[in-house]
């Protein structure tokens, strides 16, 4: 089944409401892109979707990408500089093997939402919400 196939409507807004959810309590950026196949390396590929989708831009330099290859079941969660130094790589292999946990019995959604409201959560101690935050990058959940 293609990536675009696979989600739902119901998905996508499940999806989309933890991106709000996560955001409306951090100045942090939550991006997802899903695609059949990956392309090269899985963490090359997700630098390439992070650097094309700009979420590099952010004034805090707090994005996250969660980058899903559906056919070839790849996966990776890269944070930017910012909240990177912050939380270092133990955190982000944590979400990883939580939205893993998902994974395996093919609950991508399901993965998806507690990895966006883990890194939701330490955005949100990091980087916490103030007056006069912006949504800096789109939360259109990419499916290509």
């Amino acid at each position: 089944m293609k990536a675009i196939e696979y989600f739902t409507l119901k998905d996508k807004e499940h999806i989309f409401a933890a991106i709000k959810k996560a955001e409306n309590a951090t100045s942090g950026e939550i991006r997802i892109y899903i695609e059949d196949r990956c392309k090269s390396e899985v963490l090359d590929r997700a630098a390439f979707i992070f650097s094309e989708l700009n979420i590099h831009k952010t004034a805090l330099r707090n994005g996250v990408l969660f980058y899903l290859a559906l056919e070839d079941k790849k996966f990776a969660v890269i944070g930017d500089a910012g909240i990177h130094t912050n939380v270092g790589q133990d955190f982000w292999e944590s979400v990883k093997e939580l939205m893993q946990a998902h994974f395996k019995n093919e609950k991508y959604t399901d993965g998806l939402v507690a990895g966006i409201l883990e890194a939701g959560n330490v955005l949100k101690k990091h980087f916490p919400f103030e007056k006069g935050d912006s949504n800096e990058l789109s939360d259109e959940i990419i499916i290509a």
